[in-house]
Parts: structure tokens; C-alpha cells; sequence
């Protein structure tokens, strides 16, 4: 049913396949802001519409088939999403004093991860540091988590080189696992990072492909750490390019675990 929902919805111009950011359908409202990281405008984009149930956050700009996804999800169910526009690219690359500086912009909610996030792409600047904190900050202050309760965040892989398989025993992310479980029916691309083992058990019995981030995980500025020293539930729907039905699907199981797991916090967002 949701396929043909979504292949109406691409037929009728609600989403946009080909477009880096997905049209306006009627009624949807749009805020926005523009921080100054130096040369790069970073403008963060609210978009709303209906009864605002759910806040996602979509932090890479060369990430689109989640925020297409989520278009699709808020038209259906009301909600709001937030979509960091820089350029269509994944990196932060901008000038300082006149030298080039990049990052991932998934890299600096915290003071080492910043450093760690630069120096893995050239150098680094205590000027720099500074500014890419109060980046962090001013995203926090706009998706503002601690009102929410949670964050909800939406990431898109290219196929095979990132997903469930990347936290299984003996891979690069093992170590960033307390727990993982696979759905073998699902593409390994397409999965579910969460902080909470609630969240994880929820996800585990719809069988999902699910990673439960450990505690001890090494800090790397990523929002997942961030939400998880500050005690605040996390979800990241992580997709393949192009698999917007998946996309979707994983979006609608995310909300679910959600309600579940925290109903008192997702009933105070709708009153």
C-alpha cells in the first residue's frame, strides 16, 4: 500500500526524485536561519506541516532520499523536519585567515570530535574549534532536543559501503556495538542506530536491522555521543541512496519504537 502511496506522491510532484531538496507541497510552512561558518552559509530549513508530532533533523546536505522520505511521512502524519543546506555537499569546506578547512558536520558536538573531524581532512585551528562549536550549538538551539525529549536523525549511505554489517564482530564499528540485530531479508544498507535499549528492543521485535550504540563507544563528536552523555533517546534512520520505500519504512517503525518506549513524551508533543 505505502509503495503505491509513495509512486502517486512522485507521480503528483510531491517529491521530487531528482531534486537535492524536495518541493513544498501545499500547506507545509517553511523557518529558516543562516549560520556564518566563515565563507559558508549553513541555512538550517524548518519545514512544518499539520500537528507537529514528530521532529526529525537531517545534518548532511548530500542526504536527500531521507529528507524526501520525511516530506512524505509529515504529509501523511503531520510534523516537522529540519534540513542543514550547505551546498549539496557532505563536508563543511570553508576558509579561515586564509586557509582551507573541512569537516564532517556529523563531527562536532563535541571538543575533541571537532579536533578529530578536522585533523582527518587537513589541519586544525583553535579560531576554528571555536566557531564549528558554536555551529553545533546554534543546530541544538534550533532542533532543540531537550524540549523534544529526543533526537531523530536521518543518514544516507552508498550501497555497500556503510550499514548493518559495519558493527558485526570483527568489522570497523564492532566496538561501537552493545548490541546488533540483523534482519537477513532487510538490505544490510538500510538500519536503525539507536542510544536507548528500550529503543532497541522495540525495533528488534518488529525485526528491524537495529544497533544499539554502546556506552563506552569512543567520543567522535557525533550526535549520537552527544545524545548519549546528555541522557537524551536517539534514532538515526540510516538508508541507502534511493531507497526512499525503505527510507519510509524505517521512518514509520522509528516513530513507533518511540511511542512506545517513551508514550508520555510523544502524547506531550501532540498537546
Amino acid at each position: 500500500m505505502m509503495k503505491h502511496a509513495l509512486l502517486l506522491a512522485l507521480a503528483c510532484g510531491w517529491l521530487d526524485s531528482n531534486a537535492q531538496h524536495p518541493p513544498v507541497f501545499e500547506g507545509m510552512t517553511m523557518d529558516s536561519t543562516i549560520l556564518e561558518l566563515n565563507d559558508l552559509p549553513v541555512e538550517l530549513v524548518k519545514y512544518k506541516y499539520g500537528a507537529q508530532k514528530i521532529s526529525f533533523l537531517a545534518i548532511h546536505d548530500d542526504e536527500d532520499t531521507g529528507v524526501k522520505a520525511a516530506f512524505e511521512y509529515i504529509r501523511l502524519n503531520g510534523g516537522n523536519i529540519i534540513d542543514c543546506q550547505y551546498g549539496g555537499q557532505r563536508n563543511y569546506a570553508f576558509s579561515y585567515n586564509g586557509q582551507d578547512y573541512q569537516t564532517d558536520p556529523n563531527s562536532i558536538y563535541s571538543r575533541p570530535g571537532i579536533t578529530l573531524g578536522l585533523e582527518k581532512y587537513g589541519k586544525t585551528d583553535e579560531v576554528v574549534n571555536d566557531q564549528l562549536e558554536q555551529i553545533a550549538k546554534e543546530i541544538l538551539n534550533f532542533y532543540q532536543p531537550a524540549k523534544l525529549g529526543y533526537i531523530f536523525t536521518l543518514h544516507n549511505n552508498a550501497d555497500e559501503g556503510f550499514g548493518i554489517s559495519s558493527y558485526l564482530p570483527g568489522a570497523e564499528l564492532e566496538n561501537v556495538a552493545d548490541s546488533v540485530h540483523v534482519n537477513p531479508a532487510m538490505d544490510p544498507d538500510d538500519m536503525i542506530l539507536v542510544t536507548e535499549k528500550v529503543l532497541f528492543s522495540e525495533l528488534k521485535k518488529e525485526n528491524m536491522n537495529v544497533v544499539l550504540q554502546h556506552q563506552e563507544a569512543e567520543d567522535d563528536g557525533s550526535l549520537s555521543i552527544y545524545a548519549m552523555k546528555n541522557r537524551i533517546p536517539y534514532l538515526n534512520v540510516e538508508v541507502q541512496h534511493g531507497h526512499l520505500e525503505d527510507n519510509f519504512m524505517l521512518i514509520e517503525a522509528g516513530v513507533r519504537a518511540l511511542r512506545e518506549s517513551y508514550p508520555a513524551l510523544m502524547k506531550k508533543a501532540t498537546d
